[in-house]
C-alpha cells in the first residue's frame, strides 16, 4: 500500500547547469551566501525523515567536516562498494526502485535527494523522483559536473512555485507529472 510520501530533489546548480568542478569543487554556491538567508532548507528538511545520496557527496560532505545529518533522519548512501553501517547511516547497493518502493510503502515524512549527479541520473532513469526543488546560482562555471545528463527519457514536469532572491538565486519547484 502506498502513502502519500514522495521523493524530492531538493539541490542547487550553476546558471549553465553545474553541480560541481570537475575536482567537486562547490564554493561557488559562497556567490549567494548570506546571513540569516537558507532559501527554505530548514523549512525543506523539517518535511523529510530520509535521505538518498551517492557516495560521492557522502564522501564530500564528509570531507567538509560537516556535521550531518542531523535528528533521527535515516540516510541511505548509494554504493557500488558494500560498507558496514554506521549509526542512522546506511549504505546501500541493490535496486533503487525496490528501495523507493520500500520507502513510499511505509508511513513517513517524503524522502531527500542531496545528490549527485550520478543519483540523479539513475532516479530519473527509473522515473523515481516525485518533486524537484532547483535553486539556480547567479553564475556560470564553464564546465564540470552536469546535474542532468543525457539520454533520460522524456518526463512531464508541472512548475509549482518559482521565488527570487536577493542575492540573485532563483529557486524553481516542480512535480512530476505522470499518467498525461
Amino acid at each position: 500500500m502506498q502513502n502519500d510520501r514522495k521523493l524530492i530533489l531538493y539541490i542547487a546548480m550553476s546558471l549553465d547547469g553545474y553541480i560541481a568542478k570537475h575536482d567537486d569543487d562547490i564554493s561557488f554556491l559562497s556567490a549567494v551566501e548570506q546571513e540569516g538567508e537558507d532559501y527554505g532548507y530548514s523549512k525543506f528538511i523539517e518535511t523529510i525523515d530520509t535521505v538518498i545520496l551517492g557516495r560521492k557527496t557522502y564522501d564530500k560532505i564528509l570531507a567538509m567536516g560537516i556535521d550531518w545529518p542531523d535528528g533521527d533522519r535515516k540516510v541511505y548512501v548509494l554504493t557500488r562498494t558494500p560498507k558496514p553501517d554506521s549509526g542512522n547511516i546506511q549504505f546501500y547497493f541493490g535496486s533503487l526502485t525496490d528501495l523507493i518502493s520500500t520507502f513510499k510503502s511505509k508511513e513517513g515524512k517524503n524522502i531527500y535527494c542531496d545528490g549527485g549527479a550520478e543519483t540523479v541520473h539513475q532516479l530519473l532513469q527509473e522515473d523515481l523522483i516525485d518533486e524537484l526543488t532547483i535553486s539556480i546560482v547567479p553564475v556560470f562555471l564553464g564546465d564540470g559536473i552536469r546535474l542532468f545528463k543525457g539520454g533520460l527519457q522524456e518526463l512531464k514536469l508541472q512548475l509549482v512555485n518559482v521565488k527570487s532572491f536577493e542575492k540573485g538565486l532563483v529557486q524553481m519547484r516542480y512535480i512530476r507529472m505522470r499518467n498525461l
